[in-house]
């Protein structure tokens, strides 16, 4: 009876510690949304080469409806990929190129080290994760994940590292994936990522 009780209580404390992360997203989504982040946003050309930078406070991402396709009775039938973005009291409007917005907090660690790697960007094998994990592994200690973003060609173009990482699909904006990475925003418009558990890297 005292097993039962004990897998129970690891299930109930597993099914917590989940909804604390779905909670955190919704609300770290609610703060986007209302009040805005800090961060910077990021575009890129199709060889992970950086077109803008902007950083600032109170930034928000929407989509553009003025761009929605509807039909014949009004109903949108395709959600705008044009990206209406708040950053302060100002305006970007975006659309096509990859985008990277990343909460201040996070660190680009292909930005941090790239310049000091030499490395083929054509190489988009897990050999190349694995140098560059390597590479970042004495920075950090028992980290869970980590995450890869690629350019629409393939190209590396950012990685990140999280002890816990979630992703959700916000409402109404296409092409794009949020994360969560230790409690910290980001948020991929038009590119590919993927999330290694970095067991596999050791």
């Amino acid at each position: 009876m005292k097993k039962y009780k004990v897998i129970g209580l690891l299930v109930l404390s597993s099914l917590v510690l989940v909804g604390c992360q779905s909670i955190t997203d919704f609300f770290k989504t609610t703060q986007e949304q209302y009040l805005g982040l800090s961060g910077t946003i990021r575009t890129f050309d199709e060889n992970s080469q950086v077109i803008d930078k902007v950083e600032g406070s109170n930034i928000s991402i929407n989509s553009d409806n003025r761009f929605d396709i509807t039909d014949d009775n009004g109903n949108v039938s395709k959600e705008s990929s044009v990206l209406d973005i708040s950053v302060g009291s100002s305006q970007v409007i975006h659309v096509g190129s990859t985008l990277i917005f990343q909460e201040k907090g996070l660190t680009d660690y292909m930005e941090k080290y790239g310049p000091t790697l030499e490395i083929n960007t054509e190489d988009r094998s897990l050999p190349f994760v694995n140098r560059f994990f390597q590479q970042l592994q004495n920075d950090w200690t028992g980290e869970k994940k980590l995450i890869l973003v690629r350019s629409q060609n393939g190209s590396p173009l950012a990685t990140f590292f999280g002890n816990r990482v979630s992703t959700s699909a916000p409402d109404g904006i296409p092409n794009t994936t949020y994360l969560l990475i230790d409690g910290k925003r980001l948020i991929i418009y038009r590119a590919d990522f993927t999330i290694y558990d970095t067991a596999l890297l050791d």
